[in-house]
């Protein structure tokens, strides 16, 4: 008799997203004259960058010719891109990444649900609430979790996220193994300091701990103060994997690409306490569970880069910030608590209700669409969040049926 992974039996009945997309189409079925805006899922809206187009079609065309034409590549990546990004990402801000640590992949979304295949089903697991669900639900899948009652999985080290600490969590005040931390967050729009990163990078060490640090965001960041990567942080090739992806930086959201920086240095341990590093873990397991990222995509990739590339995403990321600005302006002015939209694509805000009421309550008053903060965790109950990803003149539009809405 053939067995299921029962872990899976412990999640939660659906995927935060696909509630929400099943309560829209409700919506939109009972309402097909109603125009929906939509603030909630973090797709973009607006175009690839001209030089990525160009580059992609480049790209193509050499496929079409027999002396230029590519078949397999390497499952790590294009020595071409993977060369830019240590150049441009990493050693331009003074970190000491090289090119042979950087993994091409589909997503970033992949690499942080995958990662955790390389680590004991007994490690203990520190994430952050709110939560991005995919590091939480990961974790469940391969068995490092109770049973998930009073809105959280037994088993687990739970990070608070809230006003009172900024929504930067504390230290934990138990050993942990493996530690998740986004920033700028998704779902909070948060940001790190360097000082509070290093004081993450210092408990690794001292724990023999490791940091899965999601960077997704970073190219939101408009303080230059604050860090783009760990790795600027003295210690952190020791004890952190990072996770960066194309999809929101250059709207690469629908064609797939990303990449995970693993140093030479970063090590686990195996049950006899001895030092291994991931560095070949990770590419053993790349080799034989992934094919690589598509020629063309990687070339489009590595044109984020040149000159006007870099010109171009720009533009793109302002565009979003700009919408960020206005939807924070407009929270303030209805009178609500929130964070987030200084150095990210999200704003945070405090609904005073429940999530999923004050989430239906949009919807059905205003025709639009954010996402319930108790979708991210226990932390996130009272809470939305927007999105900035959508055109100027639909953030304008929906923030306008949002102040009749609750007027």
């Amino acid at each position: 008799m053939l067995k299921i992974n029962e872990h899976y039996l412990k999640l939660q009945a659906s995927y935060l997203f696909s509630d929400i997309a099943k309560r829209v189409a409700a919506f939109q079925q009972a309402n097909p004259d109603k125009h929906i805006i939509r603030l909630g899922i973090g797709d973009v809206t607006k175009a690839l960058p001209a030089a990525c187009i160009a580059a992609f079609h480049r790209a193509v065309d050499e496929l079409a010719v027999d002396s230029s034409f590519r078949g397999y590549g390497p499952e790590q990546g294009y020595a071409f891109l993977r060369e830019a990004i240590a150049k441009h990402d990493f050693q331009a801000r003074g970190a000491e990444i090289s090119a042979d640590e950087i993994f091409i992949s589909d997503g970033a979304k992949c690499d942080t649900g995958n990662i955790q295949e390389l680590f004991s089903a007994d490690a203990r697991v520190a994430i952050p609430d709110p939560v991005y669900p995919v590091y939480l639900d990961t974790n469940v899948m391969a068995g490092r979790t109770g049973a998930f009652a009073d809105g959280r999985y037994q088993g687990l080290v739970y990070l608070d996220s809230t006003a009172e600490n900024n929504y930067v969590p504390k230290l934990p005040n138990e050993p942990v193994d493996l530690i998740y931390l986004c920033f700028p967050n998704n779902p909070t729009g948060s940001t790190i300091s360097t000082a509070e990163l290093k004081t993450w990078v210092d408990y690794a060490k001292a724990n023999k701990a490791l940091i899965l640090f999601d960077a997704a965001y970073e190219s939101f960041i408009r303080d230059e103060s604050l860090p783009h990567s760990i790795f600027e942080i003295e210690g952190a090739r020791e004890v952190a994997i990072e996770f960066r992806s194309y999809s929101k930086s250059a709207g690469f959201t629908g064609t797939r690409c990303a990449y995970t920086v693993i140093p030479k240095e970063c090590a686990a341990y195996d049950s006899a306490g001895n030092k291994q590093l991931i560095h070949p873990l990770w590419n053993r397991r790349h080799c034989t569970k992934f094919n690589g990222v598509s020629y063309p995509v990687q070339r489009a990739a590595e044109a984020v880069y040149s000159d006007e590339g870099k010109a171009q995403c720009k533009a793109l990321i302002n565009g979003y910030l700009e919408n960020a600005d206005l939807i924070a302006a407009a929270v303030k002015e209805l009178g609500f608590e929130y964070i987030g939209a200084a150095n990210a694509p999200y704003v945070w805000i405090r609904c005073g209700q429940d999530s999923w009421e004050f989430f239906d309550l949009l919807l059905n008053k205003a025709g639009v669409v954010c996402t319930p903060g108790a979708g991210f965790g226990r932390c996130g109950q009272g809470y939305i969040r927007l999105s900035a990803f959508n055109s100027r003149e639909n953030v304008v539009r929906a923030l306008e049926r949002i102040k009749a809405a609750l007027a």
